[in-house]
């Protein structure tokens, strides 16, 4: 029949419309922002950097390897690297970032940078209500905008945040068995040998008593 395909079609339009008013699996509007509906795990935005510890400054990941500026399609990483170094939140002393940016108005969120970097110090947000009055410097983050902490990770990705801590926690306790090993490796300074008359090391400088004052 002719407009057979035409009439099904419309029919399942009417169908899906009328069934949204009456199926409770399918009202899925909300009052927002009064009403929230729960964010999957999986949902992405913009990056942050990820710290540990209390002090985000000295619990960055980051050690400014330039990997994720230079893998960035958009290039909306400006990274640069420190002269110094300082310890992490671990104590190890490594270079951080005197600046990193990210230009959010550039920014795809295709998360190539979180699946480059080595250091796990980079992750996609989840945070979606980042409106701005200013275009430009609103919208360009540096380090302590993108700064947050470990359990924020773990808030918004408990799940990806669980596993990449079981990993740290396996090289770090690799690194501290290697360090010990090292240091149980190395041999003893040997003491010298006292002499005949159980005088020590230093008996030769000693002056040697006279007849008299014997």
């Amino acid at each position: 029949m002719f407009g057979e395909g035409i009439l099904k079609g419309l029919a399942e339009t009417a169908r899906n419309f009328l069934g949204s008013y009456v199926s409770k699996k399918r009202l899925t509007t909300v009052q927002y922002p009064e009403q929230r509906l729960p964010q999957i795990e999986a949902y992405r935005n913009f990056p942050f950097l990820v710290y540990d510890g209390d002090d985000w400054q000295q619990g960055l990941r980051c050690v400014s390897c330039f990997i994720c500026e230079k893998e960035c399609p958009p290039k909306c990483i400006i990274i640069e690297k420190s002269t110094d170094k300082k310890p992490d939140a671990v104590g190890k002393l490594q270079f951080y970032p005197k600046v990193f940016n990210i230009d959010v108005s550039v920014c795809m969120s295709c998360q190539i940078c979180v699946e480059v970097c080595p250091f796990d110090a980079i992750k996609m947000d989840t945070d979606f209500e980042l409106s701005s009055t200013d275009r430009f410097s609103g919208l360009l983050w540096d380090k302590k905008h993108l700064a947050k902490s470990n359990e924020h990770y773990h808030k918004i990705h408990p799940t990806e945040a669980a596993a990449v801590d079981a990993q740290l926690a396996a090289e770090r306790a690799k690194i501290a068995a290697k360090t010990k090993a090292t240091a149980e490796a190395k041999p003893a300074t040997p003491t010298p040998p006292a002499n005949a008359n159980g005088a020590g090391p230093n008996a030769a400088n000693q002056p040697v008593p006279t007849a008299t004052e014997k």
